[in-house]
């Protein structure tokens, strides 16, 4: 009997196999076993022209963004120079108007 891999995302135990495909229950990752992980892929994140963003780019936002937890607003057009890419859920992390804040890549883009 063929050994099923565990999650490459979570480390589950629960994966299954889906016609060429492993599938994770648990975390909804899907990968192909033949495909190579490269460990130094490192983070990529796109902007929402599907452009590659780096550490250093400048962006702009696309839209009007309301911060959470304040009355401020930060206006379709600002420009945030000099951006840091961090891990997890916002993963732009830079300055606008004086103001430290971390944003979604779907939310800026490149300029």
């Amino acid at each position: 009997m063929e050994s099923i891999p565990n999650c490459p995302v979570c480390q589950s135990e629960h994966t299954y196999h889906d016609g060429s495909f492993y599938v994770c229950p648990e975390c909804a990752h899907e990968w192909d076993p033949n495909e190579e992980v490269s460990s130094d892929a490192g983070l990529q994140v796109k902007d929402s022209n599907g452009n590659l963003l780096a550490d250093g780019d400048d962006i702009i936002l696309i839209k009007d963004l309301k911060l959470k937890g304040s009355s401020t607003v930060l206006k379709k057009g600002a420009k945030a120079k000099g951006i840091r890419l961090v891990e997890g859920d916002h993963e732009i992390d830079c300055k606008i108007d004086g103001m430290k804040i971390m944003l979604k890549a779907c939310f800026v883009k490149k300029a």
